[in-house]
C-alpha cells in the first residue's frame, strides 16, 4: 500500500472522530472522562434533590424538624436534657438522634437546613451572576467614563471587609425594617441575606468579564458586526456573550459553595437565620454548646457541609478543565 493510499484510508477515520462535534459536545466528552467530576456531580445532585424533597422525605420518615419529641416523651431524655440513648439518641425511630434540650429530630432538621441553605446560596449565586454579567459586559463594551466609574466601584467593593460588614450592618438593616417590639419574619431575613450578599458579590465576576470584553471588543468579528450596522445590544448578546459562557459558568460553580459557607457562618455568629429555623449554621451553633458532652450533634452538619463544599469545588474544577480547549482529551 502506497503512502497516498494510507493517507486516504486514514482520513475518513479522522473526520469521523472530529466532524460535527461542537465545543459543548467536546466539553461534555472531556467531563464524562473525569471520574472525580462525575462523582462530584452526583454528590451535588444528591444534596439538591434531598433539599428539594425534604418535605416529602420528612413525611415518609414520619418526623418533622419542629416537634420537641424529647420533651413530649420523657423516656428519650435524662434530667440534664441529653438523650438517654447513646450517640445522641440514634435509634430506629431517630436515625440521626435528637438534639439536647428540646429533643427535635436531627435528621429532618438537617434536611430542612440543607434546603434553606441551598435556597439562599443558589438565589444569591444567580443574582450575582446576573448583575455581574450585566455590569461587567456593559462597562467593558462601552469603555470610557462608564468603565472608569464601574471600575472604581468594583475596586471599593473588593477592598471592603465583607464579613465584618455583614455582621455589623445586618442587624441595623433589620432594625430599620422591623420594629424592636416585633418578631422578625423569616422571609425578611432570607431576602435581606440574599440582597446583602448580592450587593457585595457581583464585583469579582463583573471585573473578570469586563477584562474579557475589553479584549473581545477589538476582535475582527465584533468590528465586522459594527460595520454591518448591528446595534450594541445585538453585538453584546449575539457576539460577546457566547464567548463568555465559560468564565460565567466557572465563576458560578465556585461562588455557590462560598455563599453556602458564608450564610452558615453568619448564622453561626447569630446574624441571619436563627433557631428554630433549620439551617446548617444554626445546627453548628447549637452543637457548639454541647460538643464537649456529645460530638454527635456537631458531626452531621459539619460533615455534610464539608462534603457538599468539597464536592462542588471539585465539580467547578472539572467543569473548568472540560471547558478549557487545551485540556487533555
Amino acid at each position: 500500500m502506497t503512502d497516498e493510499d494510507s493517507a486516504a484510508s486514514a482520513k475518513p477515520a479522522t473526520l469521523k472522530g472530529t466532524e460535527s462535534r461542537s465545543p459543548g459536545r467536546l466539553a461534555w466528552t472531556r467531563f464524562k472522562r473525569d471520574r472525580t467530576g462525575v462523582i462530584s456531580a452526583f454528590v451535588v445532585i444528591f444534596f439538591f434533590v434531598a433539599g428539594i424533597c425534604a418535605p416529602l422525605i420528612a413525611k415518609v420518615y414520619g418526623k418533622d424538624p419542629y416537634t420537641t419529641y424529647g420533651q413530649n416523651d420523657p423516656s428519650l431524655m435524662n434530667d440534664f436534657g441529653f438523650p438517654i440513648a447513646p450517640n445522641g439518641g440514634m435509634s430506629g425511630d431517630f436515625w440521626f438522634g435528637i438534639d439536647p434540650g428540646l429533643g427535635r429530630d436531627v435528621f429532618t432538621f438537617l434536611l430542612y437546613g440543607i434546603r434553606n441553605s441551598l435556597l439562599i446560596a443558589t438565589a444569591t449565586t444567580l443574582l450575582v451572576a446576573f448583575f455581574g454579567v450585566v455590569i461587567g459586559v456593559t462597562a467593558g463594551y462601552l469603555g470610557g467614563k462608564t468603565d472608569y466609574f464601574v471600575g472604581r466601584i468594583i475596586d471599593i467593593l473588593l477592598a471592603f471587609p465583607q464579613m465584618l460588614f455583614f455582621i455589623s450592618f445586618f442587624p441595623v438593616m433589620i432594625t430599620v425594617l422591623v420594629a424592636p417590639t416585633e418578631a422578625t419574619p423569616t422571609w425578611l431575613i432570607v431576602i435581606s441575606l440574599i440582597v446583602i450578599m448580592t450587593l457585595f458579590g457581583w464585583a469579582p465576576i463583573a471585573r473578570l468579564l469586563r477584562g474579557e470584553v475589553l479584549a473581545l471588543r477589538e476582535r475582527e468579528f465584533v468590528e465586522a458586526a459594527k460595520v454591518t450596522g448591528a446595534s450594541p445590544a445585538r453585538i453584546i448578546f449575539k457576539e460577546l456573550l457566547p464567548n463568555l459562557w465559560t468564565p460565567i459558568l466557572i465563576q458560578s460553580t465556585l461562588a455557590l459553595p462560598m455563599y453556602v459557607t458564608t450564610e452558615a457562618g453568619l448564622a453561626f455568629v447569630g446574624v441571619g437565620l436563627s433557631d428554630p429555623t433549620p439551617d446548617w449554621g444554626v445546627m453548628v451553633q447549637n452543637a457548639a454548646k454541647t460538643y464537649q458532652d456529645d460530638i454527635t450533634f456537631m458531626l452531621f452538619p459539619g460533615v455534610t457541609m464539608v462534603i457538599f463544599v468539597v464536592a462542588f469545588n471539585l465539580l467547578g474544577d472539572s467543569v473548568r478543565d472540560a471547558l478549557d480547549p487545551k485540556a487533555g482529551r
